[in-house]
């Protein structure tokens, strides 16, 4: 805990903000190490610790499984989500302010929870994805209810060409009256995606506007995939 935590505090929090305002997205580098990677990779084949199992293709969302963690949260994950949430609280709320949102979003995680909860999203939504050979992911938005925090995070627990073939990480940005534009995040092992949950702001010439925004996986080549998912809110 106190590697990820100095990895944590390393981070050029304010340049990830930029690129995030800039493009909806941004690369952590390193977040977590081989071992660390390897330790949540191998929790997806435990029999406890998780809430349900989900197979895409029985709902339409794809082929592969993934499966929520239940609480109380691995260690390690619980460290992860308050620590992400706690750095970009402030983005969430600078975001919510252009988009002319009025909702804010409180300093300390557990309390921004316990406003979740309080409406009725109690449900965990971390969560472990599991992809194999011709597995893909839908392009899709995580909200589960009303209470939605703005950004979310997913980290690679799986080597790109060493475990697996093809299988990239995508976000794809719908502005008005325009068309789609697909964007590719190049991401090793170990590192995380910091990424918009359904819509950002940009700046255009009459101000900010709202653009959507989506994300997927593409169909795996080959070789198996594993990637922890980081949403800030639970479900309902």
């Amino acid at each position: 805990m106190l590697a990820l935590d100095a990895r944590l505090a390393a981070i050029d929090w304010p340049a990830l903000a930029a690129a995030l305002d800039a493009e909806g997205w941004a690369v952590v580098p390193g977040l977590l190490d081989d071992a660390e990677c390897d330790g949540l990779a191998a929790r997806y084949d435990a029999p406890e610790g998780f809430r349900s199992r989900v197979q895409m293709a029985r709902h339409g969302f794809g082929r592969g499984e993934y499966r929520y963690f239940a609480y109380p949260l691995p260690g390690p994950v619980a460290a992860l989500r308050s620590a992400l949430y706690a750095r970009l609280a402030p983005v969430a709320n600078r975001w919510h302010e252009r988009m002319g949102i009025d909702v804010r979003f409180p300093a300390r995680h557990e309390d921004f929870l316990a406003r979740c909860h309080a409406a009725g999203q109690a449900r965990p939504t971390p969560l472990l994805l599991d992809y194999g050979p011709g597995d893909y992911n839908c392009l899709h938005q995580d909200l589960y209810g009303d209470h939605v925090f703005p950004l979310q995070a997913a980290v690679l627990l799986s080597a790109p060409e060493a475990d697996f073939t093809g299988g990239a990480f995508v976000l794809t940005e719908q502005r008005p009256r325009m068309q789609s534009r697909a964007m590719v995040v190049p991401l090793g092992k170990g590192d995380a995606v910091v990424f918009a949950v359904n819509a950002r702001p940009v700046k255009g010439s009459r101000g900010d506007y709202r653009v959507a925004m989506r994300h997927g996986v593409s169909a795996l080549r080959s070789g198996r995939r594993r990637t922890l998912g980081i949403i800030l809110h639970d479900a309902a």
